[in-house]
């Protein structure tokens, strides 16, 4: 069975690293990775594929950065001549980026089936591109794998049949659990000056959402509150590439007491979340991690297509109002925090369950070994 997997940024990667895992222990399956190169800093991208044990990419389309339309073109225009050279029995997609999207359209055009990991997730707000993203990948999809419950609604909801949606957990907390010993002898603490948490607690930032970072009037407001709770804890800030050149536009005064730090590699990042006694960020991915490692997480969005984060962990949504954030930071800080469960299925083994499901039901359905003719360009 020959799957052909898409990453196109960072957030994939950790996602598609477990999944790539459990196929090299199965000889009956051909893994080819396809990178899309939507995002690529040579510096960030390497060190994720050396930490997570990412085999090198068979394709890299080498994209780079754009418009939505335009990237998500041109991938589409790079990807049509390698999935016809390659004949994959499936194409599988992880998250709801640009190339995402575009790999399911090209595939799905191509009648080639479309495996989307982490389907059905919905914050409802369409001014968010990967609402767009997820929406459009999952109608395309024949394999829909779901993270939490809701996930499984919404896509009945949207027309989906039961039988193509597989509740199997989260390949993100896959991929936390395997590499959260490693993260855990990271030294980036001592590098920080925050070798001991009891005699130096710290809360974790992360911004990048374009709400959120790309009008300077609401990054100044969300960082003078922060600033606030700066006062009271360290708030170390890796800043995003995108974020980097909007700070100074913010305004140096909202500035003075949050600690900025270069982008970090993953195992890093990871030892650093797990031992915060708080984490602020807009991440999706974050929330869900922080739920997994019981750390409180205050989401500065208004919304989340990862509900089971509020209403099963640790995460709360306070939006971007500098006077809530503020308010539920300093509850958390005084030890009013949130107990949070760990989700049905975040176990470890959503991987080992996506590929056991798709090497049974892709035999029952004959799907592996797509005809030929099948891939030949559409006139």
């Amino acid at each position: 069975m020959r799957i052909l997997n898409i990453v196109g940024a960072r957030p994939n990667l950790v996602k598609i690293a477990p999944l790539l895992r459990v196929m090299r222990s199965h000889p009956e399956i051909e893994a080819i990775l396809v990178h899309t190169g939507q995002h690529y800093d040579e510096k960030l991208s390497d060190v994720f594929f050396r930490q997570m044990g990412i085999p090198e990419p068979d394709v890299n389309l080498e994209v780079g950065s754009g418009s939505h339309a335009w990237q998500t073109a041109e991938i589409l225009r790079k990807i049509e001549p390698v999935l016809i050279e390659r004949k994959p029995d499936c194409v599988l997609v992880v998250g709801d980026v640009n190339s995402t999207v575009a790999a399911s359209l090209a595939a799905a055009k191509l009648g080639i089936p479309v495996v989307h990991v982490e389907a059905g997730l919905r914050s409802f707000d369409r001014t968010m591109p990967e609402e767009i993203n997820r929406i459009v990948t999952d109608a395309l999809s024949d394999f829909l794998f779901v993270t939490e419950e809701d996930a499984i609604e919404n896509l009945i909801h949207e027309g989906k049949r039961r039988e193509q949606i597989h509740f199997v957990g989260n390949v993100m907390i896959d991929a936390l659990k395997q590499f959260l010993p490693i993260a855990q002898k990271s030294k980036i603490a001592d590098e920080l000056g925050l070798a001991s948490v009891k005699d130096q607690p710290y809360a974790l930032l992360t911004l990048h959402r374009p709400s959120n970072v790309d009008s300077a009037e609401t990054l100044a407001a969300l960082l003078a509150a922060i600033t606030e709770i700066a006062s009271e804890i360290p708030v170390i800030f890796p800043v995003h590439p995108r974020t980097q050149d909007r700070l100074r536009a913010a305004g140096s005064k909202s500035l003075n007491r949050i600690r900025f730090v270069p982008p970090l590699g993953y195992l890093d990042f990871l030892c650093l979340m797990s031992r915060a006694r708080l984490v602020l960020t807009d991440s999706g991915g974050i929330q869900e991690e922080t739920t997994a490692l019981g750390v409180p997480c205050l989401t500065l969005r208004e919304n989340t297509e990862r509900p089971v984060t509020v209403t099963e962990g640790t995460n709360e949504l306070v939006g971007q109002d500098p006077a809530k954030i503020v308010q539920a930071g300093r509850a958390i800080l005084n030890g009013q925090t949130k107990k949070g469960r760990i989700p049905r299925y975040w176990d470890g083994h959503a991987s080992e369950r996506i590929i056991e499901i798709l090497l049974r039901e892709c035999k029952v359905a004959g799907t592996a070994g797509v005809p030929a003719g099948i891939l030949r360009p559409q006139s």
